[in-house]
């Protein structure tokens, strides 16, 4: 990311210091996972600059109207010491307009998202410690339909590493990581492939899963449907990785991010089965899952 140009950005900045010390009443959200709010409360002659606090590990931001600017300030309820194994994702709204995204560090801006950029289902990740979150309205000759939005994930920087290094979700999983899978993915299910729906636009494919048994989810993206009590989901993955319908049962691991099941490791059944009783055998598998 190339450094932005500081012009109009610095005096937003210095301009802080006024609002907090002694002017306009900054507006909070009392969700502390999402913020809502709107430009038409700044008056029409001051460029504000407005904080928002967020102590969640997941939300969104959505600001109507932008007019000013935002800091957004993400502190999760864990130790401050732990914040520098964190990586930050944000995922803007798919019609988010009127404002650019920056990273913040002492004063240095740095264009995360150009406000029109229009990049179906892109994510934006960094460092926790490679600085803040500042939201700067573009000028707009009519800001009526105009909402800057976006969604945020705070997460360890192993599992953001996983979810967007792009050959990851490609590449068969060995023995090791299948096993640490079953035991830390937030859904583990075996199941089988009853379609696949390519999103060219997206680079992504939908897998459709029947689902035979789950072992668990962390949000419920496999459900009952209809009469038949059938489970089932949808799973998501790269469109590179060329996942196709097939027969058998597979097992089915993943993470959710930004309320998608994403893929991870995803063997044959059988061949879980090899290696979960292998390690057992051997006293070395991480966890009981009850493989049968």
């Amino acid at each position: 990311m190339r450094s932005a140009p500081v012009s109009g950005l610095l005096p937003l900045l210095l301009g802080l210091r006024l609002l907090l010390g002694g002017g306009a009443a900054a507006q909070y959200s009392s969700d502390l996972c999402n913020w809502k709010g709107s430009g038409l409360t700044h008056e029409s002659h001051r460029k504000d600059v407005e904080q928002v606090y967020l102590r969640c590990s997941e939300g969104s931001i959505e600001w109507m109207y932008p007019t000013g600017a935002l800091i957004v300030n993400l502190r999760p309820n864990i130790s401050p010491a732990s914040y520098k194994h964190l990586t930050v994702c944000i995922k803007p709204f798919k019609d988010s307009a009127g404002a650019n995204i920056y990273l913040e560090k002492t004063g240095e801006l740095k264009l995360l998202v150009r406000d029109g950029d229009r990049s179906p289902s892109r994510v934006y990740c960094f460092g926790y410690d490679q600085g803040g979150l500042f939201v700067e309205a573009t000028p707009q000759q009519d800001i009526s339909r105009k909402i800057t939005g976006f969604q945020y994930e705070l997460m360890s920087k192993g599992i953001a590493a996983d979810l967007h290094t792009a050959s990851a979700p490609c590449r068969p999983c060995s023995d090791t990581e299948v096993l640490l899978a079953v035991c830390t993915s937030d859904f583990v299910i075996r199941g089988s492939i009853q379609n696949v729906t390519n999103e060219a636009e997206e680079q992504e494919s939908i897998i459709h899963v029947g689902v035979n048994k789950l072992y668990r989810q962390k949000s419920k993206v496999f459900q009952l449907t209809g009469e038949s009590g059938n489970w089932r989901g949808q799973i998501k993955t790269l469109l590179e990785c060329g996942v196709k319908p097939g027969d058998g049962d597979f097992l089915f691991t993943g993470r959710m991010h930004f309320g998608e099941a994403r893929l991870g490791c995803a063997p044959r059944f059988k061949d879980f089965q090899r290696m979960y009783k292998e390690a057992k055998d051997k006293g070395l598998n991480p966890c009981e899952i009850g493989p049968d």
